[in-house]
């Protein structure tokens, strides 16, 4: 009687392994790489994979079908772990992981986990993912190895199941009947398209990288409608058309292009569409700057040891002295002698002794103090001539996770940024966005960009002069928590001048007056930036 009702446990148990193995073959065949069509239809289906495999274990002959089915296991297993980082990468940077080139961008995800969470943290999460990507593989292969011998111990049942789910498979493969799928063989042939492009991307950049209209034009004939004025071009992180949306963002645009007018200085905007969305800063800041699309980490690379003539660099060659203002840099930084750079002020160059809040290295506000007081006041006599600057700046305080937020104080004010221990700072970690209310999310984002706007427009009120040209532009759309999912990469980009001539070049550009880009604002590919300036001015 006992031995009956062990018999009974081991075989209720064996059955929930068997159902349990079917469902997560199941699962990793038929899963969409997209959390948005993750609905209950999604695994109403018959995938013809899962016949072919069944079929293919059961003609092979001995032990080589234990080979086919791990074999397969392995590859089963791969295909669920590659569709998660699909799932990940389209929730952060709007597109599905590429195999070739997408293992550098795992470098920064790990930073911004250590410097939001703590280096703990970082390293737990490193730790779990692998752990988690060779624990989904090694439980796939066993279900499938599981699921092979039932199939060959009962081969007469599963030739008839086979069967008869093939000709479910071909009477329903038809348009708007999604009950028969190949969605595997399908995702990996995808994935196989794009590794081929990946491996073809490096010849297919340095064909584009080979044509440049202003590699040899000599520095005297360059942006001679300039001379004699410091321009700044500064990056807003994250501040993408998404933020149009939301009406503090707005008010703040227009309540800056109120108080510029004020001040004597023109506005106009329009759009320029990123070659990256949700992260990769770097790669937008590189595609604006050399005029060439960078949506890679390869062509960065391939980028930052070529000759390429960079906005900076013309600007340098046309006599002025070039600076980047970096709070995001917190590590060695080779890549700035290739922009063009006579002087890098990384972050603990800036002189900040004040909390960190979220990710931002710096407050936007210090951030631009210490331009001014680093460079703004340099005597621009040098070796007999004038040198008027030319500075790129990334402001940082609109970097995922927006919260917590400093708040503007006066400029005399700002000190050593000690002035900012009295706020709620980053120095507690924040809660991760993704697990945080999405409308607050959205609500603080909103915040972080008017914060950012409103830095930008009190420095010009406070240190503008007739020699000022302000350009300032999003880097590229926040993370899709934010835009529900727009598949729109462009973003905001602003002129501030009083020289009315320097803003009437943007009218021909087609942008709108103000701060924020009207209705018929132009929009146009961030890599045409680089050419349209320099052919303007």
């Amino acid at each position: 009687m006992d031995e009956f009702v062990v018999d009974r446990r081991v075989g209720w148990r064996s059955r929930v392994l068997s159902a349990l193995a079917g469902l997560l073959v199941l699962f990793a065949l038929v899963a969409p790489g997209d959390l948005d069509q993750f609905r209950v239809a999604a695994f109403a289906r018959v995938p013809v994979e899962g016949l072919l495999g069944v079929m293919l274990v059961l003609v092979v002959p001995g032990r080589l079908r234990w080979v086919v089915a791990g074999v397969g296991g392995v590859v089963l297993g791969c295909v669920a772990v590659v569709k998660v980082l699909d799932i990940g990468f389209d929730l952060v940077l709007y597109r599905p992981f590429d195999l070739v080139l997408d293992w550098p961008m795992f470098e920064p995800a790990v930073d911004f986990v250590s410097v939001t969470a703590g280096p703990v943290a970082a390293g737990a999460v490193v730790v779990g993912a692998v752990a988690a990507a060779v624990g989904v593989v090694g439980v796939t292969v066993l279900a499938v190895l599981r699921l092979s011998r039932i199939a060959v111990r009962r081969r007469v049942v599963a030739t008839r199941g086979v069967a008869a789910l093939a000709v479910v498979w071909i009477t329903l493969a038809v348009p708007g009947v999604p009950v028969a799928s190949e969605s595997a063989a399908s995702f990996v042939y995808e994935h196989a398209r794009q590794v081929r492009a990946g491996l073809h991307d490096r010849e297919a950049f340095a064909g584009s990288a080979s044509v440049d209209a202003f590699r040899d034009v000599p520095g005297e004939r360059l942006l001679t409608s300039l001379r004699g004025k410091d321009v700044l071009v500064v990056f807003v992180e994250s501040y993408g058309r998404v933020a149009l949306d939301d009406q503090g963002v707005v008010r703040v645009l227009e309540d800056g292009t109120r108080r510029l007018g004020a001040a004597g200085f023109g506005t106009r905007s329009g759009f320029l569409t990123s070659s990256t969305a949700g992260g990769g800063s770097w790669l937008a800041h590189a595609t604006l700057l050399s005029g060439l699309w960078i949506d890679n980490q390869q062509r960065y690379r391939t980028l930052v040891s070529s000759d390429r003539l960079t906005l900076n660099g013309a600007f340098r060659r046309a006599g002025w002295r070039t600076v980047g203002v970096m709070p995001g840099i917190t590590r060695a930084w080779p890549e700035g002698a290739f922009f063009g750079y006579d002087c890098v002020y990384p972050a603990d160059r800036l002189g900040y002794r004040g909390p960190r809040f979220g990710y931002a290295t710096t407050p936007d506000q210090f951030t631009l103090e210490a331009f001014q007081r680093l460079e703004g006041g340099r005597d621009r006599i040098e070796g007999g001539r004038d040198r008027p600057v030319m500075a790129t700046i990334p402001l940082v305080t609109s970097h995922a996770p927006w919260s917590p937020l400093p708040r503007m104080v006066p400029w005399e004010s700002l000190g050593d940024g000690s002035v900012f221990g009295s706020m709620a700072s980053g120095e507690v970690a924040s809660e991760a966005i993704f697990s945080r209310d999405p409308r607050q999310v959205r609500a603080d984002y909103g915040q972080s960009v008017e914060y950012s706007v409103e830095a930008l427009v009190s420095y010009v009120e406070e240190y503008g002069d007739d020699d000022l040209v302000l350009l300032f532009l999003g880097d590229h759309q926040p993370a899709q928590v934010v835009t529900g999912g727009s598949g729109s990469r462009d973003v905001p980009v602003s002129v501030v001048a009083r020289d009315a001539a320097v803003v009437d070049k943007a009218a021909g550009w087609g942008w709108t007056e103000g701060l924020r880009p009207g209705d018929g604002a132009s929009v146009s590919p961030m890599n045409s930036f680089r050419d349209l300036f320099l052919g303007s001015f």
